[in-house]
């Protein structure tokens, strides 16, 4: 059996960023302020392991939000240094971080195997050069490929992190840069849509009204297409959406763009949506469907959508779990009789 895996999370925003990309202001975004001290990880990391149940979970420290390997070395050593005890007793596995692609070498490569790494995710963002440019981001695509190639020589498992709606963007060059995160085989991926966080460069191009965010059906639309991509090459997709900090999820850190605290499932509705539309040229008194377990509320449909277009067609629809499907798999029954719903 799989083994299920958790990360205990640790922001460390804006830590060491040498650029502020015009989009970014991580501690609104992320709803973290300060930078957290040794025993305030610590502290965190005995939280999550106390939940921690038995021995099918495999638990990484993950470091989040900043540059991490642009951090002076010392400081770098120190926080790779607190998993040290819990990599020796078993009860973590090693450790994820998260940081730009410009500031991947063989000296920082070695460092973070020699401490226990396992993960290493690249804010990619765009691999396109005109996207790149006017979002600020001071590094290359060419840069993402460099690190990323480098990343997987050393053995290290590769995540490269997108986001869509970005200044100059189109669907085209999301797709693109999907296409390139999926050629230099990266294990996972996070998309996330661009949002006028307050604070930002954005805001005033927004403000100026130079720059127009994705609406929220354009973005659960261009996401869907993505996840589509990834699915199908195997690269799985760690998240969908910002997290929603109290800030955004009251609109106090936000101008505008398409956040929704439940984007993941929105995205999975549209996915979902696509998998039934054949059954929307059908009619009948009664269906009934079969999904795997889990899907359920994924195949009804964020607020019961997919269902309720399902209900213009079908007199009565039943929604019902079965052990051999997989993934969007489904199979129905179109019927007269009511004793099965």
């Amino acid at each position: 059996m799989k083994k299920k895996h958790i990360n205990i999370p640790i922001f460390i925003p804006e830590l060491a960023c040498p650029f502020q990309c015009i989009y970014c202001n991580q501690r609104k975004i992320s709803g973290q302020l300060a930078i957290p001290d040794k025993q305030a990880i610590i502290q965190t990391i005995e939280t999550y392991l106390q939940s921690v149940k038995g021995s099918e979970t495999e638990v990484q420290l993950a470091y989040f939000g900043g540059n991490f390997t642009a951090i002076k070395r010392e400081e770098q050593e120190d926080y790779l240094q607190i998993a040290e005890p819990y990599i020796h007793s078993g009860r973590i596995s090693g450790i994820r971080i998260s940081t730009r692609p410009d500031y991947i070498n063989e000296e920082i490569l070695k460092l973070l195997k020699r401490y226990h790494v396992k993960a290493i995710e690249l804010g990619a963002q765009s691999m396109d050069e005109e996207v790149l440019l006017a979002s600020k981001r001071g590094h290359t695509a060419v840069n993402t490929v460099q690190a990323s190639e480098m990343i997987k020589t050393f053995g290290f498992s590769l995540g490269l992190q997108m986001m869509i709606g970005l200044p100059s963007d189109t669907l085209e060059k999301a797709i693109f840069t999907a296409q390139q995160i999926i050629g230099l085989k990266a294990e996972n991926t996070r998309i996330y849509p661009t949002l006028v966080i307050k604070g930002t460069h954005l805001e005033k191009l927004y403000e100026r009204g130079e720059y127009d965010p994705l609406t929220q059906a354009e973005a659960v639309k261009w996401a869907a297409s993505l996840y589509e991509l990834f699915e199908a090459a195997g690269v799985r997709v760690l998240k969908l959406g910002l997290h929603p900090s109290e800030g955004l999820t009251s609109g106090k850190d936000l101008r505008a763009g398409p956040f929704h605290p439940s984007f993941r499932e929105l995205v999975y509705t549209t996915l979902w949506k696509n998998s039934l539309q054949p059954l929307l040229n059908q009619q009948g008194s009664n269906l009934i469907l079969w999904v795997a377990p889990g899907q359920v509320n994924h195949a009804v449909g964020y607020s019961g959508s997919n269902k309720k277009k399902l209900l213009n067609n079908f007199g009565r629809v039943a929604f019902k779990t079965e052990l051999q499907l997989t993934d969007r798999n489904f199979r129905f029954e179109i019927t007269e009789k009511s004793e099965y719903l």
